[in-house]
């Protein structure tokens, strides 16, 4: 195979202020991508290399490890280094976000997570980079750094770090939730949480006549989780719980949208409730139950995601009511409390644990590169989820649990939030205001938290606008993505730490005006 000609130039595109090395890397990677290096290909030498470039022969030595260690190339002792990554797929299409995609309950995280210089996220549900407590996360690195070696490199403990668990159990307490750390296990995430608590609950189909390789019945893991399963006292609410693929679930309309992706993965049957000011529609909840016969409902009982409500004591206690009554599982998700100013009702606090599974998360808080969330359940369940949890991810998250810790210790995180709390209701205030002065206007006024949950003027397409915003740099999150029923069609939900741009409402004002 011919030599690789030592020319090799750096790409014109390559970032200003980028480090030779990663300059050195991105040319390599430029022309595999560019068919100009092919598997099998040898790289020039390290010295001839190093000239071509203009740089040292240790910035190329660096730039081949660190190449060598993603799988880009390899080396072959006393002949050189050669590439060694499968081409990609030859693809003549944009790349970037698919701006053509339909407008679906994934269709904003796929927008919103893709990088993009200058782009807005006021569809996102996070908050923005500088609004992090980036000093005390640095500050708290560095004293994990330099402790037990085994939270940098070990698995962590099953139910996960015992002094952060102690920890939740008071600061669950605060909001009426009465838990030991034996009823706490922890999560990557809440999205996590809700996942593990989905597989526990949906009985996978055909599970009894499962066999494997052998012609006999499934592994040790199988029949030690259905036994564990099955061991719930049948008088627990929660053993009425378990369900089949095409069970009805309940849902808020409008909720999150990823509680529809996640129950779609596990092939439940979806039903919304339409959601008021003070929560779920409690007559048509009735008349939900009685139609579809669910044994289980996700909502969010503290600020709920999309529209900023907050559940009132009446409405809780008469949906705990129906709950009962129908042998009814709730999974209450409760991400946002450290949002709160005043604490609103929670449902498990109400029931005690009953009937409510309570879950947690410090992802939009604190950091979404912490890891960290966690379930609160009765004993009865809390064996079998870590079971599943090690079938599914095996280790706990330590390294994660203990940078939350450390920040929940020294008071880092009181303060962090105390100004973030204050910042949102500013942003509140001004982010409502300059909507209403384009004709978009908030369905509530929410106590706290991020969202708002608006009205387009009338006649115009959420969907569509979403579309048409992307091309201008801008996300967007329309409101069927949150509805099941599909009647949010003249709704956005706007993350109001993400909308300090005046280009946001420029170009939202240039757009309505044109529908």
């Amino acid at each position: 195979m011919e030599k690789e000609p030592v020319r090799m130039q750096l790409k014109a595109t390559s970032a200003a202020g980028e480090s030779l090395i990663a300059k050195v890397m991105g040319t390599v990677k430029h022309r595999i991508a560019a068919r100009r290096l092919t598997p099998g290909a040898r790289l020039p030498s390290i010295r001839s290399f190093a000239l071509a470039m203009k740089v040292s022969k240790s910035t190329v030595v660096e730039a081949y490890e660190r190449l060598q260690a993603e799988g880009v190339i390899r080396s072959r002792p006393g002949s050189g280094f050669f590439v060694a990554a499968p081409l990609a797929p030859l693809t003549l299409a944009e790349i970037g976000p698919r701006v053509d995609r339909a407008v679906d309950p994934l269709w904003i995280s796929r927008q919103a997570l893709e990088p993009g210089e200058g782009v807005l996220r006021p569809g996102c549900g996070w908050l923005p980079p500088h609004w992090m407590p980036e000093e005390g996360l640095r500050r708290a690195l560095r004293g994990i750094a330099r402790g037990a070696a085994a939270t940098l490199v070990d698995y962590g403990a099953p139910l996960g770090l015992l002094p952060l668990r102690q920890l939740l159990t008071r600061r669950v307490a605060q909001h009426g939730i009465e838990a030991s750390p034996d009823q706490i296990l922890l999560t990557e995430s809440g999205t996590q949480a809700i996942d593990l608590l989905c597989r526990f609950l949906l009985k996978p189909a055909g599970e009894s006549h499962m066999r494997n390789r052998h012609g006999t019945s499934k592994g040790l893991f199988s029949m030690r989780f259905r036994s564990v399963r099955h061991s719930i006292p049948r008088n627990r609410p929660y053993a009425k719980a378990l369900l089949k693929p095409g069970d009805a679930v309940l849902v808020d309309d409008p909720c999150y949208f990823n509680f529809h992706a996640l129950l779609r993965a596990h092939q439940a049957r979806i039903f919304g409730v339409p959601y008021t000011p003070s929560g779920p529609d409690i007559g048509r909840f009735a008349e939900a139950l009685a139609e579809h016969k669910p044994r289980l409902y996700i909502t969010n009982s503290a600020l709920h995601n999309p529209t900023g409500a907050m559940l009132s004591p009446l409405v809780g206690h008469r949906l705990l009511k129906l709950a009962e009554q129908a042998g009814l599982t709730i999974i209450e998700d409760d991400i946002f409390a450290d949002f709160e100013e005043t604490p609103a009702p929670r449902l498990a606090a109400f029931d005690g644990l009953e009937r409510v599974v309570h879950i947690g998360s410090f992802s939009k808080t604190l950091s979404a590169a912490v890891r960290c969330g966690f379930i609160v359940a009765p004993r009865d369940w809390v064996e079998a989820l870590t079971d599943l949890k090690i079938a599914t991810c095996f280790g706990a998250a330590g390294f994660s649990s203990e940078l939350v810790l450390t920040l929940l210790k020294n008071g880092s995180y009181r303060k962090h939030m105390e100004t973030v709390r204050q910042r949102l209701a500013g942003a509140m205030a001004k982010t409502a205001q300059r909507l209403a002065r384009i004709g978009v206007t908030p369905w509530i006024e929410p106590h706290a938290g991020m969202f708002l949950w608006c009205r387009l003027p009338d006649g115009i397409d959420a969907a569509r606008l979403a579309r048409q915003a992307l091309a201008r740099g801008i996300v967007l999150a329309p409101g069927n993505v949150f509805s099941h029923a599909q009647t949010a069609s003249g709704f956005l939900r706007f993350n109001v730490a993400q909308s300090e741009d005046e280009r946001l409402f420029r170009e939202l004002a240039a757009l309505t005006a044109a529908a």
